[in-house]
């Protein structure tokens, strides 16, 4: 545990970080960018990761939502244990009225059609701390995209339209086709729907969930389609929208397999941003920056980040405009 806080502590007096850096083996380090004129985006961090942990990082932000608002999270596949636990998450939804909101996935299981999917809200316990809502149980809508590049709008679970905030509360972790999975992500494929997810894999060649594994697109369009699809929902809210990163249960894989690998790595802890691309970058720097050991060893997740070229969608959200790849980390335990 020392040494964990000294490497905090290390990462802490660099005043902010551009890219990924190489301390874990890293041979495919993104080349810096340009520095930001304007004021760099603050990303916070505890690493306690506990309720009150989730909390306090929370309340450092400062915003307070109103209305009527959405916690998005990963109701995780049933199988897996990796995901957000309701203990963990309770008090922070309480705290913002919030309702969970999750949508169906494109692939085949227990969260494709709807009265299944809200049978796994029940079994893994989401349903017992608040009100749940599986937004493209129902319907889905379309919402417009900024870069039309590779998809020309956004197709969503009907329901977001009904919240006026959205809390993106993710799980940051691996991901097979991504690389990692952070807010970007839980922000994209997470809030499109059933079809949507097809519409953003395929990088708009297709709508139809059926087809998915029939229409895979180019890795880096895919990655564009969901920087494009976040962004188009970061809009849509015009920024009433916090973000969230739990650190934990590291594993090269996402929540959506139902038999992930064993994290190789410790946890680290939990960070928080009104930026989502500073704060999923805050997240990979970590990583990148971690000081392995046998035994506790970040090479397994950099490989998949690299392998999936997963840093491309940092890459490309700053340049479409969605948030900054430069940031302050700031700690807030004492």
């Amino acid at each position: 545990m020392k040494r964990h806080f000294i490497y905090i502590a290390a990462l802490l007096m660099t005043a902010s970080f551009a890219a990924c850096g190489n301390k874990a083996g890293n041979k495919n380090q993104t080349a810096p960018i340009a520095p930001a004129v304007a004021e760099k985006p603050v990303v916070y961090m505890t690493t306690d990761i506990s309720p009150e942990g989730l909390v306090k990082v929370y309340d450092a932000l400062g915003v307070v939502p109103t209305g009527k608002v959405a916690v998005k999270i990963s109701t995780g596949e049933p199988g897996g244990n990796n995901f957000l636990q309701p203990s963990l998450i309770k008090d922070l939804v309480s705290k913002v009225n919030g309702t969970i909101v999750e949508c169906n996935t494109a692939y085949t299981g227990p969260r494709y059609e709807t009265e299944s999917h809200l049978k796994v809200f029940e079994d893994h316990g989401f349903a017992a701390i608040a009100p749940i809502d599986l937004l493209d149980g129902t319907a889905e809508t379309k919402i417009p995209v900024k870069d039309t590049t590779h998809i020309k709008y956004n197709i969503v679970g009907a329901n977001l339209l009904n919240y006026d905030w959205v809390v993106n509360l993710a799980h940051f972790k691996g991901h097979a086709m991504g690389g990692f999975g952070g807010v970007l992500k839980n922000q994209s494929i997470g809030i499109a729907s059933a079809n949507g997810k097809a519409y953003i894999h395929s990088a708009g060649a297709i709508e139809e969930k059926e087809l998915i594994w029939k229409h895979t697109a180019e890795q880096d369009k895919f990655i564009e389609a969901m920087a494009a699809a976040a962004q188009s929902v970061h809009d849509y809210f015009e920024g009433r929208m916090i973000y969230i990163n739990v650190m934990n249960n590291l594993s090269v894989d996402c929540d959506c397999n139902a038999h992930p690998a064993d994290p190789e790595m410790k946890d680290i802890g939990i960070l928080a941003s009104l930026d989502p691309v500073a704060l999923d970058q805050a997240c990979v720097d970590l990583v990148f920056n971690y000081p392995s050991s046998e035994g506790d060893d970040a090479a397994a997740l950099i490989e998949r980040i690299n392998s999936r070229h997963g840093i491309h969608i940092l890459e490309h959200s700053a340049a479409i405009g969605l948030g900054s790849r430069e940031y302050e980390l700031r700690s807030i335990d004492k």
